[in-house]
């Protein structure tokens, strides 16, 4: 069995005859790795190694700079193979510009069009003015964005990116996880949340806009995309909501986001992409009806310690996929409170439709030893809930 049937065969709700897939839910966390290098694991996976900044324009967009060193990396510690990479709309289009310094402080414009303050003696950032804080903000940035997709995201540029993964694709050698910013996700950006929140209000037809923009794009650069290669699974970035709650009301999530997702996922789903995932932390419990009706099959990465209890979700909605749903915290608290855990979570597995991995990164004071635990202890759980499905 390939890579990719494995995935597309964990995530189908299909009867296994093999194990299910052994994946982690996100790419590792700076800090976490960098500790795991002073307790064994090669330097080859420090973190400035795994995430190589992008060098020019067109890496900034096609964006694949951390696919191979994240995928040597999982390897490496055992998981099967996946490999993740992204498009990411122009709206990075800036040189990096200092506006003001100082013994103490560093003011620049960063990549993003944001104008922060870096201060120097400590890790504190201070946002000053965002790239869109009124609606001719939007409409001068998106004739840059424009001038960047055809300077940039050429139909050459994006054979050579990401051609190079579509013969060992196909062969099923690993399968593709492939990332896009949401339509919640892509607005604050631009704006700051607080601005996304007035905005919903005070210039509702400017987030319409954006979000328009960003369907025009989607289908036009992934449909080139997706051509060459089909991801087992794409996930819209979101982080809509908090510990409390989504961000936003339901009829407000209806009219800005899901109305986008019914506007793009069937023609995604024509070009191939087999599920569609919505990446959001917190307790999204209340809008789980509304992201089914909009078209999303899964989401990752089920914050346990936001009340995003997957046992629960899946009684609720059994057809519903999950990616993530295993609480990282534990991993912290050594092997019993892993086995408890994989415990807690076993019926999902032997339901099918889950891929179980941390539910964000594995922590800081997370161990390796620790961690590596967890990963022998997940291949075995995979195995023996695959026979149990036989």
């Amino acid at each position: 069995m390939t890579e990719s049937e494995r995935l597309l065969m964990t995530l189908g709700f299909e009867k296994r005859t093999e194990r299910g897939s052994v994946l982690e839910t996100f790419f590792p966390w700076d800090k976490t790795v960098n500790n795991w290098c002073k307790q064994g694991l090669p330097e080859k996976f420090a973190a400035s190694r795994l995430y190589p900044q992008a060098g020019s324009y067109m890496e900034r967009y096609l964006s694949d700079e951390m696919t191979e060193p994240v995928y040597e990396y999982e390897k490496y510690l055992g998981f099967d193979g996946v490999k993740r990479m992204a498009f990411r709309i122009p709206f990075a289009c800036f040189d990096t510009t200092v506006l003001d310094e100082t013994l103490t402080y560093v003011v620049r414009q960063d990549t993003d069009g944001w104008i922060r303050k870096y201060h120097k003696n400590s890790n504190l950032v201070e946002e000053l003015k965002a790239p869109v804080e009124e609606e001719k903000d939007w409409y001068t940035l998106k004739d840059k964005v424009r001038e960047h997709l055809e300077l940039y995201c050429t139909d050459e540029n994006i054979g050579k990116v990401y051609g190079k993964y579509a013969q060992a694709h196909k062969r099923g050698d690993f399968s593709l996880r492939f990332r896009a910013q949401g339509f919640f996700w892509l607005p604050r950006t631009l704006l700051g949340i607080e601005g996304q929140m007035y905005a919903f209000y005070d210039m509702p037809e400017v987030i319409h806009d954006m979000n328009r923009f960003a369907v025009e794009v989607f289908r036009e650069k992934h449909g080139k995309i997706f051509d060459i290669i089909q991801p087992e699974v794409m996930l819209f970035e979101e982080d809509l909501s908090g510990c409390n709650g989504p961000m936003i009301s339901p009829d407000t999530f209806e009219e800005f986001v899901a109305d986008y997702y019914r506007q793009l996922f069937p023609f995604l789903k024509e070009k191939g992409v087999k599920n569609i995932f919505v990446d959001t932390d917190g307790d999204f419990n209340r809008l789980i009806p509304q992201f089914i009706a909009a078209g999303v099959d899964g989401f990752l990465p089920m914050d346990v310690n936001a009340g995003m209890d997957i046992v629960k979700v899946r009684e609720l909605y059994p057809g519903l996929k999950f990616i993530g749903g295993f609480n990282k915290l534990v991993i912290e608290q050594g092997k019993d409170a892993i086995d408890r855990e994989f415990e807690r979570i076993l019926p999902v597995i032997r339901s099918g439709g889950y891929v179980p991995g941390c539910d964000h990164q594995a922590t800081p004071d997370s161990t390796l030893e620790n961690y590596r635990y967890y990963i022998r202890r997940l291949k075995v759980v995979m195995e023996e809930s695959g026979a149990a499905c036989s």
